[in-house]
């Protein structure tokens, strides 16, 4: 295990982070993994628009290109709002949570808190 690695451990195991606090934490990361995982699987553009090539006149150093884009479905325009939705929620109630006015070092528990692996628990140190 690498020093940061440790650190991190040790740091989360500092604070007392209240569950649901920690519960929105590890709420928001599978949301983010979510919603990341869907715009990969997304057509470059929401609306339907011709692809394009550009070549390397012009001082492009390579030749970027786009195929057509169907746009996406109201679906997949709702699975995106919804996520996003759900992302802004949780991240008030992080933000605004009780537990960082009776914190002393906010900004390390803030950090500490990103590396919460369990619901109460501090990263694998086998890691």
């Amino acid at each position: 295990m690498s020093d940061t690695e440790y650190d991190r451990a040790t740091m989360a195991e500092t604070f007392d982070f209240p569950r649901d606090l920690v519960d929105a934490q590890l709420e928001l990361r599978s949301v983010r993994s979510e919603l990341s995982a869907l715009y990969k699987r997304l057509p470059w553009s929401v609306e339907p628009l011709p692809g394009w090539t550009h070549t390397k006149d012009g001082g492009r150093y390579y030749e970027p290109k786009r195929p057509d884009s169907p746009g996406w479905t109201d679906e997949e325009k709702q699975q995106v709002n919804d996520l996003r939705v759900r992302e802004m929620e949780l991240v008030t109630h992080i933000y605004a949570h009780d537990f960082w006015a009776s914190c002393s070092d906010p900004v390390t528990a803030r950090s500490a808190l990103k590396h919460v692996t369990e619901a109460g628990a501090a990263p694998n140190r086998d890691g």
